[in-house]
């Protein structure tokens, strides 16, 4: 071992690439590594009782169990606050699990929730379905829609939960006014910036209380790992993670050690893929197969200037109507070369899916139409290969499906 364990030096500060290499890792580390070990240990001893007692009783922080903590996942809880520019944030073992236990933590029985109507559908069934067994009543709201989030507050609404971008229509409500309107009636935002990153957008700057991402996704950037992070305010958080160490939905120290390991290049993937994708849909908006082109790096989208306002690129998501019916749209799907059919995004890999077929496929046609999901879109996730192989690939794909 290193024998420096007590001459511990914070990193340095930074822009956001200096930041994801070394934000939140102490210097030096165990053994003098580069990189912050995984600790696979369950559990941590205690030199003697005296020490224990100065643990429970709050003189010094001490690991004690790994359902309260662990050093890998702890160094990649301090990474993600620095990212995001917050107090503090909670790692989860999905982006899930991060969603259910601020529910958990901030909602009681008789709460109110308000949710915009793009929501993730797993958060929306969490509340819709399971919270109001509890007696959590909630209002749905059109997407991206502030005036509508107001009219909706009530003196028992306790939590609004927003997607920005949204999927897969990748809406951007105007995470300011929102978190100002709530801010005023003294109730709690919780704000999924999944398909952002904190590289295009912080909403803890803008206001809200609380952001998530699913970690799983760019945060990670290579498909190997799950997990989801709650970032905010020191108080909340703690709360947060008393709930947690309650609910049990931590993280692994070998998926939080792959998440280090992915955040130091998120700044770079990011860029990247904000530059692919804002190409390849101005090349698809303009190409005669393609009814509609739901990007909003593009003018044609509904929330672009509320993106340009907000966002400092417009994510990696590309989503499209094709002038085709489910067979035909399916014919394009398979016709592609690069990207592969899989649910989840936000890897090196490209990845494509039809809604219809794949998150929503357990809906009737006319509850698909309901909800938004039209047969002919496709959804899009940009990975790291070029641009010019990517756009060559989906004007092939878009040729075999005209003939």
């Amino acid at each position: 071992m290193s024998g420096r364990r007590d001459d511990r030096r914070p990193p340095p500060a930074g822009g956001p690439s200096t930041t994801a290499v070394h934000g939140g890792e102490s210097r030096p580390r165990d053994a003098d590594a580069v990189t912050t070990p995984i600790y696979p240990s369950a559990t941590f001893t205690f030199r003697d009782t005296a020490e224990l007692r100065d643990h429970m009783e709050g003189r010094i922080e001490r690991l004690e169990y790994g359902r309260y903590g662990n050093p890998t996942v702890r160094a990649a809880e301090r990474k993600l606050a620095a990212i995001e520019g917050a107090a503090d944030a909670l790692l989860c073992a999905s982006g899930m699990a991060a969603v259910a236990t601020a529910a958990f933590a901030v909602l009681g029985q008789g709460a109110h929730v308000v949710l915009t109507g793009d929501c993730y559908r797993r958060s929306r069934q969490l509340v819709v379905q399971l919270l109001a067994r509890f007696g959590v009543t909630h209002t749905i709201v059109p997407a991206a829609d502030v005036a509508a989030v107001e009219a909706a507050l009530r003196p028992e609404t306790k939590l609004v939960l927003a997607e920005a971008p949204s999927n897969p229509y990748l809406r951007v409500i105007d995470v300011r006014a929102l978190a100002a309107v709530a801010r005023a009636r003294r109730v709690k935002t919780l704000v999924d910036a999944t398909f952002a990153t904190p590289v295009n957008l912080c909403p803890l700057a803008l206001g809200a209380d609380l952001v998530v991402h699913s970690a799983t996704k760019y945060l990670g950037g290579h498909n190997d790992l799950l997990a989801g992070v709650l970032a905010g305010a020191a108080p909340l958080v703690s709360l947060l993670r008393e709930k947690q160490g309650v609910l049990g939905a931590v993280a692994d120290p070998h998926a939080a050690y792959l998440l280090l390991r992915g955040l130091k290049t998120l700044p770079l993937r990011v860029a990247r893929q904000n530059e692919t994708a804002l190409s390849l849909a101005r090349a698809l908006e303009a190409h005669a197969r393609v009814r509609r082109v739901h990007y909003p790096g593009l003018a044609s989208h509904p929330d672009h200037a509320t993106a340009a306002a907000l966002m400092r690129g417009f994510g990696g998501v590309v989503s499209f109507e094709l002038d085709a019916d489910l067979d035909g749209t399916s014919r394009f799907v398979d016709a592609l070369r690069i990207p592969q059919i899989a649910p989840s995004l936000g890897g090196v890999e490209s990845l494509v899916e039809q809604p219809a077929l794949m998150s929503y496929y357990e809906l009737s046609p006319e509850e698909r139409e309901a909800v938004g999901i039209r047969p002919s879109l496709v959804r899009l996730s940009v990975g790291l290969e070029d641009e010019a192989d990517l756009r060559a690939d989906l004007m092939q794909a878009l040729a075999v499906t005209a003939a």
